[in-house]
């Protein structure tokens, strides 16, 4: 059963994902990162690193 939830909170944070990360500049196949562990907090991070770089220019 908790292979189940696992999945569905995978999906659901993995869908969003794929739309964002091409406005940021990285690849959305990055976005299976979000089935492992702490996945989700390194892509939130990069973009967040993205972002700075973007409003310098």
């Amino acid at each position: 059963m908790g292979g189940v939830w696992w999945l569905v909170l995978s999906a659901l944070t993995a869908i969003p994902m794929v739309k964002l990360l091409p406005f940021f500049g990285i690849n959305k196949y990055w976005a299976a990162a979000c089935l492992v562990p702490f996945g989700t907090i390194a892509l939130l991070w990069w973009m967040g690193l993205k972002l700075q770089e973007l409003e310098k220019l």
